[in-house]
């Protein structure tokens, strides 16, 4: 973990939501090897910090979810958090755009990790140095929480490209891309259905990719129950790093 040392800096909280902190375990580890060797400090509350709340408002307790809003505005607060960072477009959407509607007083801002890395790579000067030819064929699949709702299309497909990927777009992509399947609670309650969903998803992708890279552990999850290309983001990242010797 980094350590918050900087004077004049601000102190960020890496946050990575539910299924990254307790399923999707590889990936935090990815995501927290990926700032400290791209030289990003931050600070983690795993065992105070609770639910950002969203799976509750999308079942209906709006009043339960105020509650988990309050709770996380005083922890962070009296931990000194003037930021966070998140690899959860989920967690972006509530933190960024309920939260404020829900606590008059919350003003922290979030950033999703994609953003930040791209960032910091373009400041270290980082770039892939090999053959054209060389380059890794891959896709990329626009979360619907990082796409639609908070607009963010650019940034991981620039990781994707500054790091060696060549990115062959999906029929659907962007503002038009199709849902992975995952979301809402369907994945939840009818798996069978978001995984018929993430078939079609999978379908739309061209055959020369050999990586559907997203940067969403759900939408990573539900892809992956229905084909092995799909990979998560901080996997393609840390595997370049590595490569470069970051």
């Amino acid at each position: 973990m980094g350590v918050f040392s900087w004077i004049g800096g601000e102190k960020i909280l890496y946050y990575p939501g539910c299924l990254t902190k307790g399923v999707l375990t590889e990936n935090l580890e990815n995501y927290k090897e990926i700032f400290n060797r791209l030289g990003i400090d931050f600070v983690m509350l795993p065992e105070k910090e609770v639910c950002c709340g969203l799976p509750i408002l999308n079942a209906g307790y709006r009043k339960d979810v105020k509650k988990l809003a309050e709770k996380n505005l005083k922890l962070f607060r009296s931990n000194g958090i003037q930021r966070i960072v998140t690899n959860c477009p989920s967690c972006l959407h509530t933190f960024n755009d309920v939260y404020p509607k829900l606590v008059r007083d919350w003003d922290i801002p979030c950033e999703h990790a994609t953003v930040v890395i791209c960032k910091r790579i373009k400041e270290k000067g980082l770039r892939y140095k090999g053959d054209e030819k060389d380059r890794e064929v891959v896709s990329y699949h626009d979360p619907c929480h990082l796409g639609r709702y908070s607009g963010i299309y650019d940034e991981p497909r620039e990781v994707i490209m500054m790091l060696g990927g060549k990115i062959i777009e999906p029929r659907f992509n962007r503002e038009g891309a199709l849902c992975c399947g995952g979301g809402g609670g369907v994945r939840a309650n009818f798996e069978e259905l978001a995984k018929g969903v993430a078939a079609e998803r999978v379908k739309s992708f061209s055959g020369d990719a050999k990586k559907i890279i997203s940067p969403c552990g759900l939408c990573y999850a539900n892809l992956k129950s229905v084909s092995d290309k799909s990979v998560e983001f901080s996997s393609f990242v840390l595997g370049k790093l590595r490569g470069m010797g970051r």
